[in-house]
């Protein structure tokens, strides 16, 4: 279903099951609070619930040698479980087996590692709640945490949010499942960043279909904001995410690369950990000035980068509903992107000339091509990036009537309205105001 099917316009940003009192939130993720996608759904949500009067606490898992400080929740409300160091030995597994720092994975823990995993988190989990006075809790990832919080608070209400990257663990780690099943399928409400997600999650987790709300996902509207943009030069693209080949990151650098000086320019923002990083760096290495490596930016930082670019691209394999797109939309960014479901649901009702999609073949792995298929999309992708370079210097800034259809309804005051609802039913589940 369309993203604007689902919440159209119009639609009111808050409808709450009965009226939101000051709710007690305790927030639970596995990995670090302030990286990748959810983290940065994370550091909204934390935000958007001070903001309408909740008080927020939180869990999270963190590096050794980290101090993170968050908006929304003070230092003394704040449970971090140590990796690597201090609690845990090992480095923070995270939902995907490439991260931007350094990080394990759950498919490569033994047995006893993941008991202490569990181990840890029980004992964080159940000390928090004992400490304050929970009314509903709110954890990331439909894996290993979320079930360990519903075993240990099993009459609280609880909501979870599905970001996509657990999916791919489900499936790439089968010996894991018995220890997450059952106790997510007992979590009061999922939420599902788009209309497909909820129906892996349905398909996957054989989760009834009514515990599933689409909430979709936010973008700060206070730092991403619309901006014309430059008229001379090479048209300006950019890239923002992980440096893995799961986001496509070395097809997309192989596909400038062949590109003459000139025509375009691609900035590369964002960082990776082990070989694939290297490899994307090295393959960034030979484009010269054709391109800008930034590294890792602050929020604020690529805020400002998208607003001086004049498209965005997003060559993943695997995705969610993302952010991202978000962003770049509000910046006033046109966009290439690979066809997956929750970027066609999201950009559905965006004008045709504003996008371009890459239709991707079946998947060889979970998140890459067979090798009978790079011709066909290094072509497509090609034809893509010139398709945006002729409309771009036709006219190069869009209007702003053009992207608000759907960013008006995608602030986070108006998802996280739709979060109080969710909060509000799990909470009826367990006949609490």
């Amino acid at each position: 279903m369309p993203f604007g099917l689902l919440f159209p316009a119009n639609a009111h940003p808050s409808f709450p099951a009965f009226p939101q009192l000051p709710m007690n939130i305790l927030h639970i993720i596995s990995q670090h609070p302030g990286s990748t996608g959810s983290g940065i759904y994370l550091q909204n949500l934390l935000r958007q619930a001070e903001a309408c009067g909740h008080r927020n606490y939180l869990v999270a898992g963190i590096s050794s040698g980290m101090a993170p400080r968050l908006d929304g929740v003070g230092a003394e409300c704040c449970c971090f479980i140590r990796f690597a160091e201090g609690d845990l030995d090992f480095a923070i597994p995270g939902m995907s087996d490439v991260m931007p720092y350094a990080s394990s994975r759950f498919s490569d823990l033994p047995p006893e590692a993941i008991s202490r995993y569990e181990q840890v988190f029980t004992k964080k989990i159940r000390g928090i709640a004992e400490t304050f006075a929970v009314d509903v809790v709110h954890s990331h990832h439909l894996w290993l945490v979320s079930a360990v919080a519903r075993r240990v608070l099993p009459e609280m209400p609880m909501v979870t949010s599905c970001h996509s990257t657990e999916l791919r663990q489900f499936v790439q780690c089968p010996h894991l499942s018995d220890r997450v099943l059952e106790d997510c399928r007992r979590i009061d409400r999922i939420l599902a960043l788009s209309e497909n997600q909820a129906e892996q999650i349905t398909r996957l987790y054989a989760v009834d279909r009514e515990k599933i709300a689409v909430v979709g996902s936010g973008f700060d509207d206070r730092l991403f904001t619309f901006a014309d943009k430059p008229a001379a030069g090479p048209v300006q693209f950019l890239y923002a995410g992980k440096l893995s080949h799961a986001k496509g990151v070395d097809w997309l650098l192989r596909v400038f690369g062949g590109l003459d000086a000139g025509i375009a320019h691609l900035h590369l923002a964002g960082s990776g950990i082990g070989e694939e990083a290297r490899e994307c760096l090295e393959l960034a290495g030979n484009l010269g000035s054709r391109l800008t490596v930034h590294g890792a930016l602050s929020q604020q930082d690529l805020a400002g980068l998208m607003r001086r670019c004049h498209v965005f691209i997003l060559p993943s394999f695997y995705e969610g509903l993302p952010l991202v797109l978000l962003e770049a939309l509000a910046s006033g960014c046109r966009i290439v992107t690979t066809a997956l479901p929750g970027c066609r649901e999201l950009l559905a009702e965006v004008a045709g000339d504003l996008v371009e999609f890459i239709e991707l073949p079946p998947m060889a792995t979970v998140d890459r091509p067979g090798p009978r298929d790079w011709e066909k999309l290094d072509a497509d992708l090609r034809e893509a990036v010139f398709a945006m370079v002729d409309r771009v210097h036709n006219s190069p800034s869009l209007q702003r009537g053009d992207t608000r259809k759907i960013t008006d309804r995608s602030s986070w005051r108006v998802v996280f309205g739709r979060i109080e609802d969710a909060y509000a039913r799990a909470m009826r589940c367990h006949g609490r105001r």
